[in-house]
C-alpha cells in the first residue's frame, strides 16, 4: 500500500491491522512474511498477524529498521570503554589460606575438573 512508516524509538516495527488499528512487531522475531492474498506475519513463537502492507512494505520496514540499528552502532563512540578487572579482598586470601606469587592477596586456588579423574 505505500504507507510512510512512522518514526521507531525503539526494537519494534509499526504496522497496520486490516481494521485500521496499529500495532508494533519485534521484527527479530518475525520468523516469514507471506502474501496470500493478505500479508501475514508469521512470528517465531507461532503467533499470526494479518498486515494491510505488503510483502514489500514489510520487507522495506524490517530492511529500514536493521539499517537504523547498524547507523545507531556506528555512531557510538569506540574510546571511554570501561576496563573491568577481578578485585579480591583480603578476606579471599585469608579463606584459602594462601597468597599469590606476586603477595598481592590475590588467593590461588586448583580449579575444580568438569569430569572426576579416576587413581
Amino acid at each position: 500500500m505505500g504507507m510512510s512508516p512512522a518514526p521507531r524509538k525503539g526494537p519494534m516495527i509499526a504496522v497496520t491491522r486490516l481494521n485500521g488499528s496499529r500495532f508494533a512487531v519485534n521484527p527479530d522475531l518475525i520468523e516469514r512474511v507471506q502474501e496470500n492474498p493478505d500479508t501475514t506475519l508469521v512470528m517465531v513463537g507461532g503467533a499470526t498477524y494479518v498486515v494491510r502492507e505488503s510483502l514489500p512494505d514489510v520487507i522495506a520496514l524490517i530492511a529500514d529498521f536493521r539499517a537504523l540499528v547498524i547507523a545507531a552502532a556506528q555512531s557510538m563512540s569506540v574510546g571511554g570503554v570501561p576496563q573491568l578487572s577481578v578485585l579480591r579482598g583480603e578476606s579471599d586470601a585469608r579463606e584459602s589460606g594462601s597468597r599469590s606469587a606476586t603477595g598481592t592477596g590475590t588467593a590461588v586456588t586448583t580449579p575444580t575438573p568438569l569430569r572426576p579423574t579416576e587413581h
